[in-house]
């Protein structure tokens, strides 16, 4: 039950940053601003992420995870509940920055606990039912929130955050352990594991493999729209194709992590590359594109192999390390977008996201071999072990 738990909040955080996504439409109509202008809502949050992450983590090293996650839930309920009753959207920005503050605390915190009471050789696994929750929002979470939202107005997909925040915090003070904090840690010891050049340049891969999936996913909608014409009806359906994919890659990608992290990565990066580059082709015919769009969310298998590689770098700094992941997670959220708008707004129209994403993920192969020369020493004393 302690999984259910954890995954219950990875599910609420993925609804209330993907969410936000298909709202950007409705947000712009309710206060007469430009499409573009609402989408600084998206970024809000993101920055709120980054700031967020490695601050709580840090602040809180000696808190028992336990009680950190309930207080984040908690955080999570309240500034959505904040978002839904903003005046103007100036006050909306402020509340979608506190909202993300806890995110990547909370994924970080998440993915150290199951990992700490999974047996050895199952902890790739324990931190991929983890990230199972934040697949499945895009599957249920993102759909149910837009189409309520269609129908009731923007804040009702707050709304429902609000009230997932307060289950997750219900289901871990009831499932989670009381497990007491290591000794002999603190902020001074966690970062001392960043010194090693391995962990950056595997956040590296993060921050640019990652941002390909994004530019994908960001303009999804306005690639059905103007480019397949297809109804807008269709969106939902092909938004939870996407997150059946992204489930089932974040499956497969925790197995294969559980063999050896710094491989799977590299393979799921190889993929990636190679379905995105077709992904421009297939964006006239829907047939196509729907059986492209659910392998192109595969890819985020890839975020539960880094957790795994960058714990196994940094033992001593797993707290840090995994902030800093969702960190660059976030930033690859926020590097994706800009580059996809990048080339649509040079008249490379909505299909050639596919070109840029494929490019963003290959430089985050070009990385990894850096990352995997750096490690390949320790990644030699772990399977040895």
């Amino acid at each position: 039950m302690l999984a259910f738990a954890l995954a219950l909040g990875a599910f609420t955080i993925g609804t209330a940053e993907f969410a936000a996504m298909p709202l950007l439409p409705l947000v712009s109509k309710a206060f007469n601003i430009s499409a573009p202008y609402a989408g600084h809502m998206i970024s809000a949050y993101a920055l709120g992420v980054v700031v967020g992450a490695p601050l709580i983590m840090l602040t809180t090293v000696n808190m028992r995870r336990r009680s950190l996650l309930i207080g984040l839930s908690l955080f999570v309920a309240i500034t959505n509940i904040a978002s839904a009753l903003v005046p103007d959207f100036h006050w909306l920005l402020l509340t979608r920055f506190l909202s993300g503050l806890p995110h990547g605390a909370f994924m970080g915190s998440a993915a150290v606990l199951a990992s700490s009471t999974a047996p050895p050789g199952k902890r790739a696994s324990a931190v991929a039912r983890v990230f199972l929750g934040l697949t499945i929002a895009t599957i249920i979470g993102v759909p149910a929130a837009t189409g309520l939202s269609q129908i009731l107005g923007w804040q009702a997909s707050m709304l429902i955050v609000a009230g997932l925040g307060l289950a997750t915090a219900v289901c871990i003070a009831r499932y989670a352990p009381r497990t007491p904090v290591p000794p002999g840690g603190g902020p001074l010891k966690e970062l001392k594991s960043l010194a090693n050049r391995a962990v950056w340049l595997t956040l590296g891969v993060c921050m640019i493999g990652f941002g390909g999936l994004f530019c994908i996913y960001t303009y999804l909608a306005d690639t059905l729209l103007r480019v397949t014409h297809t109804s807008p009806h269709w969106i939902p359906l092909i938004m939870m194709v996407f997150g059946v994919g992204t489930t089932i890659g974040n499956l497969v990608g925790g197995a294969l992590a559980d063999r050896s992290p710094a491989r799977a990565a590299a393979g799921m990066l190889i993929f990636s590359t190679l379905v995105l580059l077709i992904y421009p082709s297939t964006t006239p015919h829907l047939a196509l594109l729907t059986p492209t769009v659910f392998l192109v969310g595969a890819g985020i298998g890839l975020s539960a192999v880094l957790q795994t590689w960058l714990t196994q770098m940094a033992p001593q700094g797993q707290a840090a390390v995994s902030a800093l992941l969702q960190c660059a997670f976030n930033l690859a959220n926020a590097i994706g977008p800009w580059v996809g708008g990048l080339a649509i707004a040079a008249g490379y129209g909505f299909a050639s996201t596919g070109y840029v994403a494929a490019a963003l993920s290959f430089g985050g192969l070009l990385l990894w071999v850096l990352a995997y020369r750096a490690d390949a020493p320790q990644e030699t004393v772990v399977q040895s072990r």
